[in-house]
């Protein structure tokens, strides 16, 4: 029952973590919505969520490692493969981010030459990730919607236990 509870609770933590990346990754991919200044603070944030979303899939990633050649299933390949794009895809967008900052690293007294090949790869890196987040999204999305009846569906009904019967009753007095 514990051992339940304790992948429950993991599970929680992972869709909460997962979904506070999806929409700072949503929000960070519209800077002339946010402004630069919140897509600057909020992508340096999100390169901290995601190394937090790495820490806690570890024991998957050296797993999946260990068997990739060998007896890894395909789901799993696929999986790996695609979270290895996306691990560069965020790395170049992040440190080409960093490299054009006008907002955060000036406000912490780093000024960095910038130029137009960092905001180009800085571009090129986003709108490949769009596609990669679409793709990650899709090979999740059963256990997003199982993860979300979970949480949402299962609280308004919950299982009832048993009641006893009446011949139960009667067998116990």
């Amino acid at each position: 029952m514990a051992q339940v509870a304790r992948k429950t609770n993991r599970n929680m933590v992972n869709l909460l973590l997962d979904g506070t990346i999806f929409v700072a990754f949503l929000a960070s991919t519209a800077p002339r919505f946010t402004g630069l200044a919140i897509h600057e603070w909020l992508s340096i944030a999100f390169g901290a969520a995601i190394v937090t979303h790495l820490l806690l899939h570890w024991s998957w990633i050296v797993a999946v490692t260990k068997r990739f050649f060998g007896k890894a299933q395909w789901s799993a390949r696929v999986n790996y493969v695609l979270n290895a794009l996306l691990f560069v895809a965020f790395t170049v967008i992040i440190f080409t981010g960093l490299m054009i900052s006008e907002v955060a690293l000036p406000f912490i007294g780093i000024q960095l030459a910038g130029g137009h090949l960092w905001e180009q790869l800085h571009k090129l890196a986003a709108d490949a990730s769009v596609f990669l987040i679409g793709l990650h999204v899709a090979l999740h999305w059963q256990w997003i919607v199982n993860m979300l009846k979970r949480i949402i569906v299962a609280p308004r009904w919950p299982r009832r236990a048993a009641q006893p019967t009446i011949s139960n009753q009667q067998q116990e007095a």
